[in-house]
């Protein structure tokens, strides 16, 4: 018998949608990277990779928290994409404030500034919504 856990995250998770987590993980750190490069230059990459890698850590893994949890990678979620985008978004809100938390803690360098904030969660937004688009666009 399975339990509770197993079948909440059974609900989540459909293996149709595996794509789409490539093209989000794509979206988020294509997005951040640009950030990265805006701020320090693209020298900055290879100068410092682990830096540039701890940039974009804090809001993939709110995104690996998040998106599965609000249902990103459900059955729907593979189907179109008026049903992908809504569910993107959705996940966006609490992977960005799980970002943003970690980024302002210890763990991590940067801090969190309010105009950061808006940036991040505007661009990561629009990221979501675009490559999806273009998922679904191209393949769909």
């Amino acid at each position: 018998m399975a339990s509770t856990e197993e079948s909440f995250l059974a609900r989540r998770i459909d293996a149709a949608a595996v794509p789409l987590v490539v093209v989000d993980v794509l979206a988020l750190s294509a997005v951040l990277t640009f950030g990265v490069i805006n701020h320090n230059g693209v020298d900055y990459l290879s100068t410092s990779p682990v830096a540039w890698l701890l940039t974009l850590l804090p809001f993939l893994l709110g995104w690996a928290v998040a998106a599965p949890l609000i249902g990103a990678y459900s059955a729907g979620a593979a189907e179109s994409a008026k049903a992908a985008i809504p569910l993107a978004l959705r996940a966006w809100i609490p992977a960005a404030v799980i970002g943003f938390v970690l980024r302002a803690s210890p763990l991590f360098s940067g801090g969190f500034q309010v105009t950061f904030g808006v940036v991040v969660f505007l661009t990561g937004a629009v990221a979501l919504v675009a490559f999806r688009w273009l998922f679904f666009k191209l393949l769909g």
